[in-house]
């Protein structure tokens, strides 16, 4: 299973001054499109459900979503009144299941769906992530019960979701205060001309930002250890080239802040982390998997600390001791 949250950039906490640790890299699928009817023997009555939870959720017809939802789950149809609430609150130009596997038994059965959506204004690519969902039968007919086991985790089930727009910034927050968000959305749009300055084509210019409420949960949407990301202050997922080689099906970009590293920094280190994790937005359209990660993170740098005060020494102090310590024929 693919997950489009592992191709990362990251910005690194130290001692009050910012240095950049490398990338993980790995590859993220995605298909474009809204598919719906029977994809495969025994699929259609899951995805007649899914199809009518998405086409409800679209109408903004809250009856119409939770009909989907299994009246006995009480736990999960909770969740799903607060998933259904967040979701509402954001401009989504594109939401689609497509069924893909089935495993069924007597009244149960896990479903393995394909979700693809895509926010209006933000979103060049329609991004697709894996969910697995628990069905039961009820009363002669499919209701979701609860999602099963390696689903991928989206910011929106994590808790109730504050939205903030920025001028050129969307800012998505679950634990966290409305005032924090604006100044992170105030940040963001301050980063967006920076970058284009130096990145001037090739991109919307515009910048979504994830701030989960704690590094547990930034660790669950990006699927891997919270200790993966201590110290961290911000990461990029999405993925090399943009879509290009797939066809526009490249994951969105994402900027998913670590709330205890960048709460860690600056102002001036704050700016610097968004503006070199915008620069990973700008110039993805334009890298590939094959480009060196000393030049796509050196221009990130070169354009977060541009209009920095920060001494070069300061910025990369492992470089400047290298540069230092070399010796002619060393």
């Amino acid at each position: 299973m693919t997950k489009r949250r592992r191709s990362t950039r990251h910005g690194r906490a130290r001692g009050g001054t910012l240095a950049l640790a490398l990338a993980f890299a790995a590859v993220a699928g995605g298909l474009t499109g809204c598919g719906t009817g029977d994809g495969g023997a025994g699929h259609g009555p899951f995805q007649r459900v899914l199809d009518e939870q998405a086409a409800a959720l679209r109408a903004g017809d809250r009856s119409g979503y939770l009909a989907a939802v299994d009246p006995r789950a009480a736990a999960y149809r909770s969740g799903q009144e607060r998933v259904y609430r967040n979701l509402r609150s954001l401009p989504l130009a594109t939401w689609a299941y497509q069924v893909t596997d089935v495993a069924r038994h007597e009244e149960s059965a896990t479903v393995t769906a394909r979700l693809r959506y895509r926010i209006a204004g933000y979103d060049r690519v329609t991004t697709t992530d894996t969910e697995r969902l628990r069905f039961v039968r009820r009363d002669g007919g499919w209701r979701i019960a609860a999602e099963a086991a390696d689903s991928d985790t989206q910011l929106w089930e994590q808790g109730t979701m504050t939205v903030v727009r920025g001028a050129h910034s969307l800012v998505l927050g679950v634990g966290r205060d409305r005032s924090g968000l604006r100044r992170l959305a105030r940040a963001a749009d301050r980063a967006v001309p920076a970058v284009a300055r130096v990145w001037p084509g090739g991109w919307s210019r515009r910048t979504v930002l994830e701030a989960p409420s704690s590094v547990a949960d930034m660790a669950r949407l990006l699927g891997s250890p919270a200790s993966s990301y201590e110290g961290i202050a911000a990461v990029t997922t999405g993925e090399a080239g943009g879509g290009a080689a797939a066809g526009g099906s490249a994951p969105a970009d994402r900027i998913v802040i670590n709330p205890q590293a960048y709460g860690m920094l600056s102002d001036e280190g704050q700016q610097v982390v968004l503006t070199h994790e915008t620069t990973h937005v700008a110039t993805r359209h334009q890298t590939t998997r094959a480009t060196p990660m000393w030049l796509s993170e050196g221009i990130a740098d070169w354009a977060g600390y541009r209009a920095s005060k920060t001494a070069p020494r300061e910025a990369a102090p492992e470089l400047a001791r290298a540069v230092a310590g070399r010796r002619p024929g060393g």
